[in-house]
C-alpha cells in the first residue's frame, strides 16, 4: 500500500516506542536473495538496542549483506553527528559500483540533538528549540544524496505514520493507511501487486470512517455492518509479526483473500490462523503459484485459479474440525 522505489526518501513518523526500528530492519529482512547491500546506521542509540538489532539480523542471515554503523549514547557528540554521513559515503560507494543499496537512519533527530550541541559549543546564534538555523539544510543534504542512476528513473519520497493507538490496539505494524503517503506509488510495484492491492487502501479508509460513526450510531443497516466486519478482517491480515517480512507471492495471496471475501466467514481471531495454514498449503500443493508470479511478474488467470482452487480447499480443511 505504501511501495517504496529504489532512489527514493521515505520518512517514518512516530510516537515514541511504536515500532520504528522495527520496521526499519524488516526492510533490511526483506531484501534477502534481492542483490542489495544495507547499511543501518545507529545514531545516539543504546548499545543494548544496537545489539540485539545486529542479533535479528545474523539469526536471519542478513548480516550478509548488512554493515552497521553504530554510534551509540555513549560515543562523542560529534562522532554521532558524523555517522549519517559515514553511512551515506558506504552506500554511495556501493552505488558507484553498480550495486543497488539501502540506507536505513535511525534516526535523525539524535544526530539533529548531536549538532545542536556542537553549535552551543561554537556559539552559533541559536533559533527555535536552540537548534541552529540550518538544522533543516543539514538534513536535506543528507536525503539529496539518495538517488538511482537513471536520467528518467528515481527522485520521489513520502512518509510512514506510525500511530500510539493503533500499537496499543495491538495492530502492528501500526501504520496509520490513511496519511501514510509514497510518491512514487504504484510505480515502484510489479504488475501483480497493482492488480490485487488496488481496493485494499479505499476499502481501509471507508472503513475508518465507518468505524467512527459506528462508536455514536446504535442502530445500523445490515450494509454497514458488513462492510465493518470485512474492515475489521482486512486490518487483522495486515498485522504482522516481528521479523517476519512476507514474499511477493504470499503478500498477494493475503491481499487477495481478504479483498475477495473469503474471510468473511471466519471469526476474526480465526484470520491469521487461517492466513498462515494457507501459505504452508499453497507453497507445499501449489508450488506452481510461486512460479508463476516469480517469472511473469503478473497475477495471471492461471495464477488467481490454482490461488480459488487453494484457499477453497484449505477452508475445508480448517472448518473440518468445526463441523465434527
Amino acid at each position: 500500500m505504501i511501495p517504496i522505489g529504489r532512489g527514493q526518501r521515505e520518512l517514518i513518523i512516530e510516537d515514541r516506542h511504536t515500532g520504528k526500528t522495527t520496521v526499519a530492519t524488516d526492510t533490511i529482512l526483506n531484501q534477502q536473495g534481492e542483490n542489495v547491500i544495507c547499511v543501518y546506521v545507529a545514531i545516539g542509540q543504546k548499545a543494548s538496542s544496537v545489539a540485539q538489532v545486529v542479533t535479528t539480523l545474523q539469526e536471519r542471515g542478513a548480516i550478509e549483506y548488512t554493515i552497521v554503523v553504530a554510534e551509540t549514547t555513549d560515543s562523542p557528540t560529534t562522532l554521532q553527528y558524523l555517522a549519517p554521513y559515514t553511512g551515506a559515503a558506504l552506500v554511495e560507494y556501493f552505488m558507484y559500483c553498480e550495486q543497488h543499496t539501502l540506507i536505513i537512519y535511525d534516526d535523525l533527530s539524535k544526530q539533529a540533538q548531536a549538532y545542536r550541541q556542537m553549535s552551543l559549543l561554537l556559539r552559533r546564534p541559536p533559533d527555535r528549540e536552540a537548534y541552529p538555523g540550518d538544522v533543516f539544510y543539514l538534513h536535506s543534504c543528507l536525503l539529496e544524496r539518495a538517488a538511482k542512476s537513471s536520467y528518467s528513473l528515481g527522485e520521489g519520497n513520502g512518509q510512514i505514520f506510525l500511530s500510539a493507538d493503533l500499537f496499543n490496539a495491538g495492530i502492528r505494524p501500526a501504520i496509520n493507511v490513511g496519511i501514510s503517503i509514497s510518491r512514487v506509488g504504484s510505480a515502484a510495484q510489479i504488475k501483480a501487486i497493482k492488480q490485487v492491492v488496488g481496493k485494499l487502501k479505499l476499502e481501509l479508509a471507508q472503513f475508518a470512517e465507518l468505524e467512527a460513526f459506528a462508536q455514536f450510531a446504535s442502530d445500523l443497516d445490515k450494509v454497514t455492518q458488513n462492510q465493518l466486519a470485512r474492515g475489521q478482517r482486512l486490518r487483522e491480515l495486515l498485522k504482522q509479526s516481528q521479523s517476519a517480512p512476507l514474499a511477493v507471492e504470499e503478500q498477494i495471496m493475503t491481499i487477495y483473500t481478504g479483498t475477495n471475501g473469503y474471510l468473511d466467514s471466519l471469526e476474526i481471531g480465526q484470520v491469521r490462523k487461517f492466513l498462515v495454514e494457507l501459505r504452508t498449503y499453497l507453497k507445499t500443493n501449489k508450488p506452481q503459484f510461486q512460479e508463476i508470479i516469480s517469472s511473469t511478474k503478473v497475477f495471471t488467470e492461471e495464477a488467481e485459479a490454482l490461488l480459488k482452487e487453494a484457499i477453497q480447499e484449505q477452508m475445508k480443511r480448517f472448518l473440518l474440525p468445526e463441523q465434527l
